[in-house]
């Protein structure tokens, strides 16, 4: 909230100062709608009061109007589609909700005469899974093709990028799934702003913004040279981490009341505080203050699902019983040097997502603790 009465005072102060010409002062108009519509976004898609998701609102908030919003008035708010945002975590973290907030917040022209914005910003987000097709496909997909550019091509094909208004962005999920002839051909997207369908040497100019997002280790990709280091730098003019469900209840436990609060809301167009009272109760009895969450805050909603059908969750059996085995040898007494270690590495990027992080905690190298990891995921 003190970024947008920053961004209001910015914005309004000039207005009031004489000397503005029309088109001055509906400029700094449409910069304060876009502030609003940015905030609204951003505060009803990422629900929660711990540190971690403040610092996560606020660095969405910097990569839509950068970090010091009167350099954004000046004139980089016609310019931020030059900068491409790089969202990394786990699975079922919210990366989706995070790009869905960020791409939908870019600036619009707003007309006053008519007191809209000049297109909807629904047509200012479009997203593509590039793990959700095959490698035959995903350019197609991405770029679009000419009719008869190869075999079933019995039309031509609008992809992604020739659908996305000049305003809007482009969310790239999964990134890390990318086969090299398709980083190559982002790569060339994000430097010269020109793509061309699959059989077609028609350039076609893309305008708007790249918002990417995947789960894996990219420094591991990289090293393996399965991700190219050209196409990662241009990728990130800022990389933003999605925390986890854990983190998130480990710093406010209170959040999670928070959460399955708005996940009601949203399932039943309501709120009910005794159904509220009785979902809390069921995951209180069902798996406790100290579960893992695994999954994260899909697997959270899904288990208010689940409350709701049958009355109970009992938590994801399939990824807990090794790091419960774990612990209860543990108790016992019964691990060996290398058991203890590979358990302890595997509750570490359990928590932490990435295998440099586990080996900056251990002192190990990174190659030890993913040997580790996959040591204990397979005994």
């Amino acid at each position: 909230r003190d970024l947008i009465v920053t961004g209001v005072q910015t914005c309004a102060l000039p207005i009031l100062r004489h000397g503005l010409s029309r088109g001055e002062a509906e400029q700094y108009v449409a910069i304060f709608y876009q502030l609003r519509r940015a905030f609204y976004f951003i505060s009803t898609s990422l629900v929660g009061e711990s540190p971690c998701m403040t610092q996560l609102r606020k660095r969405l908030w910097d990569n839509i109007f950068t970090h010091d919003i009167r350099w954004y008035v000046r004139g980089f708010w016609s310019r931020m589609e030059d900068f491409s945002t790089l969202l990394l975590g786990e699975t079922g973290t919210g990366k989706g909700a995070a790009a869905f907030a960020l791409g939908r917040s870019g600036f619009i022209p707003y007309l006053s005469a008519r007191r809209c914005f000049s297109e909807s910003f629904t047509r200012a987000f479009v997203p593509i899974n590039l793990s959700q097709f095959p490698a035959t496909l995903i350019e197609s997909e991405l770029f679009g093709h000419r009719k008869g550019a190869f075999t079933g091509a019995v039309e031509r094909h609008e992809g992604v990028f020739a659908r996305c208004s000049p305003h809007g962005a482009i969310f790239l999920d999964e990134i890390g799934d990318a086969a090299e002839p398709v980083q190559i051909k982002l790569l060339q997207v994000l430097q010269q702003r020109v793509f061309s369908p699959v059989g077609s040497h028609e350039a076609r100019r893309f305008e708007g913004r790249v918002i990417a997002a995947t789960n894996r280790d990219l420094g591991a990709l990289r090293r393996a040279g399965e991700f190219r280091d050209d196409f990662f730098y241009r990728l990130c003019s800022d990389q933003i981490e999605v925390p986890p469900l854990r983190q998130r209840l480990r710093e406010t436990p209170s959040e999670l009341e928070s959460l399955v609060r708005h996940m009601l809301r949203r399932m039943s167009a309501g709120g009910d505080a005794e159904v509220h009272a009785s979902v809390l109760r069921a995951l209180r009895d069902g798996v406790g203050p100290g579960y893992a969450w695994p999954g994260n805050v899909r697997e959270l909603e899904q288990a208010v699902r689940c409350i709701l059908l049958t009355g109970a969750y009992r938590g994801d059996s399939g990824a807990g019983a090794g790091g419960d085995a774990w612990l209860a040898a543990l108790a016992r007494g019964d691990l060996t040097a290398k058991e203890l270690m590979a358990g302890y590495c595997r509750m570490l990027f359990r928590l932490h997502g990435r295998y440099e992080e586990v080996a900056r905690r251990t002192g190990l190298d990174w190659r030890t603790v993913k040997k580790h990891v996959e040591a204990f995921a397979l005994d």
